[in-house]
């Protein structure tokens, strides 16, 4: 079993379609995937709700705060959607009990702000932190002003943006229907899809 956490301090910073596609992707794959939502909304579970028995099936509970003792040894993956406003002792624990911590990151003054503390204590909380925290840029080009701001505040920290995706309304059209830009039919989510394939090499190393 291999588990991600998902997490950043802010609301709407992107943690749920983060999540909700990274178990798609597993699960397309015919690999046993479990969504842990930590989040007292479930906006995770409310999205399993909606996918179609048809597609790859993902499997998922509410978590509560008990995350070192609940995450399933039998799956493949675990991808783990964690609350707002994650700090302290819980944070430290989360990151004991993963392989990986994916920070989606909207590159706005404020959305960074609100992140730099959080990304201080992974500082401090993980050594070698390179190779287990990955930044992933939010609905930003790489090629923007925008994504420069946003690699220019990340040299602070010497955490790696593993991804930049686009601003799109698929994701948010495939999640209306509990679905995922990796399930079928994927021709029509290509261009997204390709995005998405330096974060899964990170994610695999």
């Amino acid at each position: 079993m291999r588990a991600i956490l998902v997490a950043n301090p802010k609301g709407g910073a992107g943690k749920t379609t983060l999540a909700t596609n990274l178990a798609g992707y597993f699960a397309n794959l015919g690999r046993q995937t479990t969504l842990c939502d930590l989040d007292r909304q479930q906006s995770a579970l409310r999205w399993m709700a909606f996918r179609d028995p048809a597609l790859p099936p993902v499997t998922g509970y509410y978590a509560g705060n008990q995350i070192s003792l609940a995450l399933p040894r039998e799956a493949d993956w675990v991808v783990v959607d964690a609350p707002a406003g994650l700090q302290g002792y819980k944070l430290s624990d989360y990151l004991r009990a993963v392989d990986k911590v994916l920070v989606p990151l909207v590159p706005s003054v404020f959305d960074m702000a609100a992140t730099e503390d959080f990304l201080n204590a992974m500082r401090n909380e993980i050594p070698g932190r390179r190779g287990k925290v990955g930044i992933v840029a939010m609905r930003v080009d790489p090629r923007t002003r925008a994504a420069g701001m946003l690699e220019e505040f990340l040299k602070h920290f010497d955490i790696p943006i593993v991804a930049y995706l686009r601003n799109t309304q698929n994701y948010v059209n495939v999640a209306a229907a509990g679905a995922t830009i990796f399930d079928p039919p994927r021709a029509r989510h290509r261009r997204d899809a390709e995005q998405w394939v330096p974060l899964i090499e990170w994610l695999e190393k």
